[in-house]
């Protein structure tokens, strides 16, 4: 019998030390959470206010490396700062982190562009497209890249799906409609031309299109 109760006392006593365990671990996780919420609030404040480097400052004294949420955060705000090679690290940080989140393939374009590194803003865009082949904003500015660099058979192959997807958005139609006359399509650039007026009426882009066809 004392075994018996010997026994029952050292299951209470792991039980008890087990859960003691999972109280400390929730209560630190619930105090790192609450310390992050009241730097990323002041964080947003400053931002509200114009005030970027503090908005920076507030959440690098909280910094976890490995916490995707915070170098996503700085990504944003060294950004608006106009401290793009540290945004983009940040960003390739964040990217690092979730590999299959697309939020912040965006977010390094941004900087990255910034600094004129296209080619690493183009592989994003493919990163993302990967993942999402359909993402209207990706293939978007794939297309308008490749419309900027002339290569216009690329630029229709992204904007040809945001067309298909969205066919009364006027940013992809116009565009769309150029790239088609560039590439000698003139019925289907004519067509778009036409439809983009019916959009904006008196367009100067879609007349001026709509002139050089003949």
């Amino acid at each position: 019998m004392e075994t018996i109760t010997k026994s029952h006392s050292l299951k209470r006593f792991r039980h008890f030390a087990i859960s003691l365990m999972f109280i400390s671990f929730f209560s630190v996780q619930a105090q790192d959470y609450q310390i992050l919420q009241d730097a990323f609030s002041k964080s947003h404040a400053y931002e509200a206010r114009g005030n970027f480097t503090d908005a920076t400052a507030v959440l690098k004294k909280v910094y976890l490396e490995d916490f995707y949420e915070i170098n996503l955060r700085l990504g944003w705000v060294t950004y608006l700062a106009g401290q793009f090679t540290e945004s983009s690290a940040y960003y390739q940080k964040a990217i690092s982190l979730k590999p299959y989140a697309i939020e912040a393939k965006f977010g390094f374009a941004n900087p990255a562009s910034a600094l004129g590194n296209w080619d690493q803003v183009v592989s994003q865009y493919a990163e993302i497209l990967k993942i999402d082949p359909q993402n209207t904003l990706a293939n978007y500015r794939m297309g308008s890249i490749y419309y900027g660099r002339r290569d216009f058979a690329k630029a229709e192959k992204h904007l040809e799906k945001v067309v298909n997807l969205y066919p009364f958005d006027y940013d992809s139609m116009i565009l769309f409609a150029w790239t088609n006359l560039k590439l000698g399509k003139l019925r289907e650039a004519q067509v778009l031309f036409n439809k983009v007026l019916l959009n904006r009426p008196k367009d100067p882009s879609a007349v001026e299109g709509l002139s050089l066809i003949k």
